[in-house]
């Protein structure tokens, strides 16, 4: 009796039953009718699967009392429920429908132990399943863990491989910086090595100067020392002292080629990266090159004009004290050639710079500061200046928008119509020697180009008497007195 009431217990029949119950409670109005019946069917085979359980323990629990005992509790409860039952079953039930329920209720035992043996085997192999499975996730967990052996080994050996590699990183910086130290290193030699070809130039134009001092001189000395009387005329007529050459006069050709190739790097270098400069902040090319061009021709307008204050200012120091075989004018030119870093080039960059910025063709609007070409200016002054000493002196040819195309003069750009007869605007001068051409410009051709008025060109010979200053003045600047000019060594 036991055991039947332990498996009793075991399997929770009533709360499986208080479960099922609840649950019809819940759906009882969504089922239809059929699903209710099938429903209280189902409940009332359980109940009738629990009475049976309990009919077989009050069978035993009987059994274990003897004969008599629980005789009087049969009596008094069991007896009068069951006819009362019998009573209430007999007054709707008929002997064949209740045998026919027995009936089935046996069937409907017969297939609960037939599902019930169906289920112990269908969770019996379940159970097998869940220990392969366990078995099988035993294995990948067995797996995992190797995997992440594997892959620890594997970033330990990355970062060994990383740290590697970040030292030969490392190394080739430190060789890369090595390098370039070496490469400053060497400009800094070549900028000395420049330094040292310019002066073994000027020590070679001064030893030239003095073998021909040395042998005016030796021809003098001879010719003071003949007894022949020829020579005392000679000397009598002095005209033969002024024709000594001077430094200028001597290093007349080397001064040429070298200002003819500084005005070609000019355009080739210089010019180049002030473009650059202004592309960022203008973005029209032609503007860009129009104020290039503007800059150069200024340049030389402002070089030509500060020679010609220099120079007097020498001319005028020198008057008082000049005795020798050459003329005034020669010495002073000679001074000059001799003296060049006494040019206050800051003064023509300053004047430049205030040109441009009434210059109706690139002042309005002010999109940049002309101070940005400043090394462009300075250079171009430079030469400017240095080549007003040479005899004769170079110069620019004059330009103007919207004349004929010169071929003798000027050389189209990339972008130019090659078949349009006149200038659109000028991208770079023509360098003039006399009326020879030295080197040629560039221009721009296009069809259309109107003819522009004298006064808005941008030739030699046009004014700045009013230019206002919109940029500022360089602090550094200086002007050359005749007080300072007694000083240097003539």
């Amino acid at each position: 009796m036991a055991d039947t009431l332990r498996r009793l217990v075991n399997s929770s029949s009533y709360a499986v039953l208080q479960d099922k119950l609840e649950a019809w409670y819940k759906d009882y109005h969504v089922f239809s009718c059929d699903q209710n019946l099938s429903r209280c069917c189902e409940l009332v085979e359980l109940t009738s699967k629990i009475q049976g359980q309990l009919f077989s323990i009050l069978n035993l629990t009987a059994q274990e009392g003897g004969h008599y005992s629980g005789v009087e509790t049969l009596k008094s409860r069991l007896l009068p429920w069951l006819s009362s039952s019998f009573t209430i079953a007999a007054s709707s039930v008929s002997t064949d429908t209740s045998l026919s329920l027995i009936q089935e209720s046996v069937e409907k035992d017969r297939k609960i132990r037939e599902l019930s043996s169906a289920h112990d085997s269908h969770l019996h192999k379940i159970e097998e399943q869940l220990c392969s499975t366990r078995l099988e996730l035993d294995a990948v967990k067995q797996e995992l863990t190797d995997t992440q052996i594997e892959l620890d080994s594997t970033k330990n050996k990355s970062a060994t491989t990383l740290l590697a590699t970040e030292d030969e990183i490392l190394h080739l910086k430190s060789e890369l910086q090595g390098a370039q130290d070496q490469l400053d290193l060497y400009k800094r030699k070549l900028d000395v090595l420049d330094d040292y070809e310019r002066q073994v130039r000027i020590l070679r134009d001064e030893v030239s100067f003095l073998s021909a001092e040395k042998t005016i001189l030796q021809e003098r000395l001879v010719r003071s020392r003949s007894p022949s009387p020829l020579p005392r005329r000679s000397r009598s007529v002095s005209p033969l002292r002024g024709e000594s050459p001077t430094r200028a006069q001597l290093t007349s050709s080397s001064r040429h080629a070298r200002l003819v190739s500084r005005f070609s790097d000019l355009f080739t270098t210089e010019r180049l990266e002030a473009q650059s400069l202004l592309r960022k902040y203008i973005f029209d090319m032609e503007t860009v090159q129009r104020i290039l061009f503007i800059a150069v021709v200024e340049s030389f307008q402002a070089a030509k004009v500060a020679y010609r204050q220099f120079k007097s200012r020498v001319r005028k120091t020198l008057s008082s004290s000049h005795i020798g075989p050459e003329s005034l004018e020669d010495a002073v030119v000679d001074y000059i050639v001799r003296n060049l870093d006494l040019y206050d080039v800051q003064s023509s960059i300053n004047e430049v710079i205030n040109a441009m910025n009434v210059n109706p063709r690139i002042s309005f609007p002010p999109e940049v500061d002309f101070v940005l070409i400043s090394s462009l200016i300075r250079e171009a002054c430079r030469i400017a200046f240095a080549m007003q000493t040479l005899e004769p002196p170079l110069d620019l040819a004059f330009s103007s928008d919207g004349e004929l195309y010169s071929d003798l003069k000027y050389r189209r750009s990339f972008d130019s119509e090659f078949t349009a007869p006149l200038v659109a605007y000028h991208v770079w001068p023509a360098l003039l020697e006399g009326d020879a051409v030295l080197l040629k410009g560039e221009v721009v051709t296009r069809r259309g180009a109107l003819w522009k008025s004298r006064s808005r060109s941008c030739s030699p010979v046009r004014s700045r008497s009013g230019s206002p200053s919109r940029s500022f003045m360089a602090s550094g600047g200086r002007s050359l007195s005749p007080g300072r000019l007694s000083t240097s060594p003539l």
